[in-house]
């Protein structure tokens, strides 16, 4: 057993852990965004899917020798961060028309009560 054998038979174990390991963080985040209580929750698991994917792709791309994987996941990686970016600011927009909600159901419940404060 020469030292190039034990390179191939060190990166065919280190391989098979990472596809594991990412397999076992898919499931984990796929149980997050379905059970997640809140809104931000589902999000930060879609956000964790997509860098579970970017690991995913990365490890195909070394395992093949295909570099175009590497790109793939650039392009993924930004495409994720828009989305994150995108739902971030649609949360923080709900966020505001339910703070703005409770303030006006304050205010009404303030008029019916002769104004004074709940």
């Amino acid at each position: 057993m020469n030292l190039h054998d034990v390179a191939q038979w060190s990166l065919e174990i280190s391989l098979t852990v990472s596809l594991v390991v990412l397999s076992l963080a898919f499931l984990i985040t796929v149980t997050r965004i379905v059970m997640g209580p809140t809104l931000p929750d589902r999000v930060l698991g879609l956000d964790m899917l997509t860098s579970v994917a970017i690991g995913f792709i990365a490890v195909i791309g070394i395992d093949t020798g295909f570099t175009l994987y590497i790109d793939i996941a650039i392009a993924l990686g930004l495409v994720g961060f828009l989305a994150t970016v995108a739902f971030a600011r649609f949360i923080m927009a709900r966020g505001k028309t339910e703070e703005e909600r409770m303030e006006q159901l304050r205010a009404g419940a303030n008029a019916t009560s002769g104004g004074e404060p709940l």
